[in-house]
């Protein structure tokens, strides 16, 4: 005991002084002791992260349970809420964050993907001389410039194009653009610049020419939203906060006041919702950062408080690559519904989003199918027509409810603020709400300097300006090349994991299985196409990944970035989870099941398959028709109306390629409505019709058929003549 007393007499001052005054024997094992004292009692602040290694989660139950009472619990673990834990630990306060699902299931990992100050709330400012947007601006540029650098590797500069078919509007733009520049100052990016016609069609070949008179070129930040929300709750918890996933708040502690009398929130009642078991943690300050689930806490709370929350559905949609430069964004200013959409390069795919509207809060927000379109319309006005904007394109889609509120102290309830509100209930209860992605940190700070102050907490200044997140430290533009040379990745899969894991990338790397060829030594792929590998599976668990859907859409950005490549995936990710985690085989069904569920509705599989049903009309020309059902009875051999496997089998061995027969199963099972084992001509040319259209693409039926049907043209036989009469 005196030895620790004497270790927090200087705690202060740093591991270097700690070592000098102690020797370093006694210093390492001071190390090793508070490592361990780490998971029974929350840690104090350190300059450095106090646990080298992220604790388990079962260490993080444990120090939930076995802490007496924390100064701070944090309800949420989207980016707000690991912002608060975060910014909280690193003051020297006792920290516990839960999350009732898991780090960035909500919102957090269904954004647009950008760290922007909103070119959009600048000009509103302007124009209506409104100084509450204008410091909103100003106060996310810094963050922008703020985020770039804590976590390099997560995140980057984009150029975003503004393309203009009216003269006077390049005037208008430019100055509002050059404004844009001129609030962020010295966080300024880049200098945005305008570009002629021709330059404009040389950066985005894509670009509808007709009408075009130029654009204008900005800069904004981009970033990979989910693992960004991972990293700052890691960040987090390697300072010492006690952060647990998939722990929901069942209710509010609270205790009685001796000198006022009145009821304070004390602390939650918490259940581990994989196994069930509650128990109470205690706290000296409650924070309620729930995003859309605000109000739900806050009823918990005080059952007649007025709502606050007026959730807002934004989707967004997932188109191949070739639609977009690599490196150059697009921005529609002004779309049919009068809301911007961004069309942009996320790892190596499109994405273009978002809608605006209404919705109820739910834990599974769906894409509808008018959001999809509505999206596909406006891209279509701008894109050349020599781009086919096809429904079929679409290999994701999520809705993202945004948590718009209303200030509680405003005069105009009605009105939502564009900033973000911290709300102190009579019982003490804290509420951070509304504000956006790039501001977290700020509506962190503002969150534990209202908590300090309220609850007389021992606590200094914000520490969060300038402090990199787990990986990005030691992160360079050519940390990948180490990967490369040391271990025999792909360079493509190095250049992922340097980008998603920054200097943790080498700890991957570690666990990456052996492939048995000449190159890549190691680095065994999920799926083909995609440059996440196994070993991602196993580092994921160590990231608190406890379900299959937590590894194909925010440890990996599988399913954000296609569901049948995710599908794919899934059966070897349970398994490997399954091996690592213990898994009986019934627990591997029931979560190939949910994972299933929640690609089909969740990420716009269902939206995509519906595109293909029984009901679907064949809108076909007769000389198509004839094309189509002569290609179908080239299959057909028998005339039964209706081809098979072995049908398929046949026509493939002819021409020299082998297939086996589980994929061929499910090439036909794709178009196959009727689910009873064969495709049908009519059915066939559903199919034709349905590519013909643009609402389905990359069919491997139609293409199998049509491959088959040119290589078994080319081998008409040569007339006697034109073999010079035979041998």
């Amino acid at each position: 005991m005196a030895f620790q007393k004497a270790v927090k007499g200087t705690i202060l001052m740093g591991g270097g002084a700690l070592a000098t005054v102690f020797g370093l024997s006694q210093f390492a094992h001071y190390r090793r002791k508070q490592v361990s004292l780490a998971y029974v009692e929350a840690a104090t602040c350190f300059p450095e992260p106090v646990i080298r290694e992220i604790p388990s989660r079962e260490a993080q139950l444990m120090t939930l349970q076995n802490t007496s009472e924390f100064d701070i619990l944090v309800i949420g673990g989207g980016a707000t809420g690991c912002g608060c834990a975060l910014d909280a630990v690193t003051r020297g306060l006792k920290t516990a964050l839960v999350e009732r699902n898991d780090f960035a299931s909500g919102t957090s990992s269904r954004s647009t993907k950008l760290i922007h100050g909103g070119v959009r709330y600048l000009q509103k400012a302007i124009t209506n001389l409104d100084v509450e947007q204008y410091r909103m601006v100003k106060e996310a540029l810094h963050e922008r410039a703020n985020l770039l650098e804590i976590a390099p590797h997560l995140s980057a500069p984009l150029p975003i194009m503004l393309p203009l078919y009216k003269w006077w509007h390049l005037p208008y733009y430019w100055v509002g653009i050059k404004m844009y520049d001129l609030v962020a100052g010295s966080h300024c990016l880049k200098s945005s610049y305008v570009l002629s016609k021709s330059r404009a069609l040389e950066h985005f070949p894509m670009l509808q020419k007709d009408k075009l008179v130029g654009a204008i070129v900005y800069y904004d930040g981009q970033h990979n939203d989910a693992r960004m929300n991972l990293a700052i709750a890691l960040t987090a918890a390697r300072y010492g906060a006690a952060t647990a996933n998939y722990m929901e708040v069942v209710s509010l502690l609270k205790k009685t006041d001796p000198e006022t009398g009145k009821e304070l929130v004390s602390g939650a009642r918490c259940k581990d919702m994989l196994t069930g078991h509650e128990f109470n943690v205690r706290a000296k300050c409650v924070i309620n950062a729930t995003g859309p689930f605000t109000d739900s806490v806050r009823k918990m709370d005080d059952e007649d408080v007025v709502p606050i929350c007026q959730p807002s559905a934004g989707v967004h949609i997932v188109m191949p690559g070739y639609y977009s430069p690599e490196n150059m964004g697009l921005l529609d200013p002004a779309t049919s519904d009068g809301r911007v959409i961004f069309f942009l390069p996320w790892e190596k795919m499109t994405i273009a989003g978002t809608t605006d509207s209404p919705t109820d809060v739910t834990h599974h927000p769906i894409p509808s199918e008018d959001d999809i379109n509505f999206i596909l319309n406006e891209v279509r006005n701008y894109l050349s027509c020599d781009v086919e904007v096809r429904r079929g394109d679409v290999l994701a889609a999520w809705s993202g409810i945004r948590p718009l509120v209303t200030d509680p102290k405003s005069a105009n309830t009605q009105s939502i603020s564009r900033n973000h509100v911290v709300e102190v209930s009579d019982s003490g209860l804290i509420t951070i709400a509304g504000g956006k992605w790039t501001t977290y940190r700020s509506m962190a700070e503002d969150t534990v300097n209202k908590a300090v102050q309220l609850h007389n907490l021992n606590a200094g200044p914000s520490r969060t300006v300038g402090l990199f997140l787990q990986g990005g430290q030691d992160w360079s533009p050519t940390l990948y090349i180490r990967l490369v040379q040391d271990y025999g990745l792909e360079s493509e899969v190095a250049q992922h994991l340097a980008k998603t894991y920054g200097d943790k990338a080498f700890d991957v790397a570690k666990m990456a299985s052996v492939t048995g060829k000449r190159w890549p030594v190691v680095g065994v792929r999920l799926v083909s196409e995609f440059p996440y590998i196994e070993a991602e599976v196993k580092y994921g668990i160590k990231e608190y990944a406890c379900t299959a859907v937590d590894m194909i859409s925010r440890r990996t950005r599988l399913a954000f970035l296609n569901v049948q490549a995710a599908e794919e995936a899934l059966p070897k990710i349970v398994d490997i989870m399954g091996r690592e985690l213990n898994w009986s085989e019934l627990r591997k069904q029931e979560e190939l099941e949910i994972a299933t569920r929640f690609l089909y509705y969740e990420m716009g599989y269902k939206s995509r398959t519906e595109q293909l049903t029984d009901s679907t009309e064949i809108s076909l020309l007769p000389p198509d028709i004839d094309r189509y059902k002569k290609r179908f009875h080239m299959f057909d051999e028998d005339e039964k109306g209706f081809i098979t496997i072995v049908d398929v089998q046949r026509v493939l061995e002819s021409i020299n390629v082998q297939m086996d027969e589980d994929t061929l199963h499910e090439i036909l099972c794709e178009v196959d409505l009727n689910k009873n084992g064969q495709v049908e001509l009519h059915e066939f040319l559903q199919l034709m019709s349905a590519v013909h259209t643009g609402k389905v693409s990359g069919s491997r039926l139609a293409i199998l058929m049509k491959t088959a049907e040119e290589n078994l043209d080319r081998r008409v036989p040569i007339p006697v003549d034109r073999s010079c009469g035979g041998l």
